[in-house]
């Protein structure tokens, strides 16, 4: 298995500017491909550097299409200058990386071209329902899936197993258990971490099949409350934090973070799929340690799940070459070429077919012991809970989550008023950005 490095993380992490100018949206037929000899050059703007690859075999199948890709940023910089573009009414890109949680922003602003009219509603069945339903807004596709980050449980069997956790948990109160022998072994052990961030207790809301987020047209209502698959998860992560079971300093991706990994003070990760490609960059030393299970449950045999990340091809609305374009997000989401060239770097796929192939499934790695791990992470897309909605302003949401719920992890708040507090914010946002609010 290739790494490609954080990367090919799909967390949004970044603030964006939301009071774009609508480029308004279409379909179809509304540029040449390049099939009347002339060079079209599509401008490409990703961070995730797998799309070089494909986009050189999509160039020679059809060598009247040039594709520039240009990396003006991960995420929150991508997104900003994204905008900044679109706001300004020229130099948008034709086509743009867009993580699941930012489709519905752009969309609803009228940023991104509708994709029914290239036949893209007839994909329906090929994707797994967690990245279609994460493309499809208010009844329109307005990107096609690239990759996946179903939720599962990374786990170093090693420390399990030195305190005395011989079975991974299959539950939050399994879970929770298993956090106090760890922490056990020494004060600077933990099970996981928790550093105020969105991540991971968001995607945690979405795998226990917790909607507080809904959204229509332009009403939208927020609600932490009277919700009780989300009081049972906040009750468990709640007790963990004030018991100190969770690593609250070291912060995802930075080198103390990559540290407590490598020596194994960080014994587990509840994250997307896509981290079975890139834990040997983190904790290079841990090798043959680290085991695969599914995400936990609230109550064993009533599996859900949430996603973590993953990413999509849009095509911008401004673009003027828009049959080019998709024909090149087709090649690279739908043509088997463009997805094994990508799959075979690390990505985790978001279509069925790779998911059931044979030699994906057999794929064993040594890092995690030799464990087939893809036959637990192709499950996990099945139980994905299609529910889930984000909000129309999602990154925005995102940036101040530190600022309010993220306070509980120093004890300033629990996490319950924390998110309250958060909400108080997002509803203010939304009105201020004229959607209706249900309060």
């Amino acid at each position: 298995m290739v790494s490609t490095k954080k990367l090919v993380t799909g967390c949004i992490a970044g603030a964006m500017l939301l009071s774009v100018s609508a480029c308004g949206s279409g379909s179809g037929n509304s540029s040449s491909a390049g099939g009347n000899g002339d060079q079209v050059v599509l401008n490409v703007w990703a961070w995730e550097p797998t799309y070089t690859d494909a986009a050189k075999l999509f160039e020679k199948k059809n060598p009247s299409i040039k594709v520039k890709i240009t990396n003006v940023g991960t995420s929150n910089k991508h997104y900003q200058a994204l905008s900044n573009a679109i706001s300004a009414g020229s130099g948008a890109p034709d086509v743009a990386q867009i993580e699941y949680g930012a489709v519905p922003q752009f969309a609803m602003q009228g940023s991104l071209k509708k994709l029914s009219g290239y036949g893209a509603n007839s994909y329906k069945d090929f994707y797994t329902k967690g990245a279609w339903n994460s493309v499809n807004v208010n009844g329109d596709i307005y990107s096609l899936p690239v990759d996946t980050g179903p939720m599962a449980l990374f786990y170093n069997k090693d420390i399990f197993d030195k305190a005395g956790v011989t079975e991974a948990p299959k539950t939050f109160d399994q879970y929770y258990e298993a956090a106090k022998k760890i922490h056990a072994l020494g004060s600077d052990y933990y099970i996981s971490y928790d550093s105020g961030a969105f991540a991971p207790l968001e995607e945690m809301m979405w795998a226990v099949g917790s909607h507080p987020f809904t959204v229509k047209d332009k009403t939208l209502g927020i609600n932490f409350d009277n919700n009780p698959n989300l009081d049972r998860l906040l009750d468990v992560w709640q007790k963990m934090l004030n018991e100190g079971l969770l690593d609250t300093k070291s912060v995802q991706w930075s080198d103390e973070w990559n540290h407590s990994l490598n020596n194994g003070h960080i014994a587990s990760l509840l994250c997307g799929a896509w981290m079975g490609s890139m834990l040997d960059d983190s904790a290079p030393d841990t090798k043959g340690q680290w085991r695969v299970a599914p995400m936990l449950m609230l109550d064993e045999g009533h599996p859900s799940n949430g996603e973590d990340g993953g990413s999509s091809l849009a095509i911008l609305a401004s673009s003027k070459q828009a049959d080019a374009a998709y024909k090149f997000i087709d090649f690279v989401c739908h043509n088997s070429a463009g997805i094994k060239a990508r799959v075979e770097k690390g990505q985790f796929p978001a279509d069925k077919r790779t998911l059931q192939d044979k030699d994906f499934l057999d794929r064993s790695d040594p890092y995690f012991g030799d464990q087939k791990i893809n036959e637990v992470l192709a499950k996990a897309p099945d139980t994905v809970d299609t529910k889930w909605q984000f909000l129309p302003y999602q990154v925005y949401a995102q940036t101040t989550y530190g600022d309010t719920a993220g306070k509980a992890v120093v004890g300033e708040v629990t996490l319950k008023e924390g998110l309250n507090n958060w909400r108080k914010g997002l509803l203010k946002y939304g009105k201020d950005q004229g959607f209706e609010v249900r309060e």
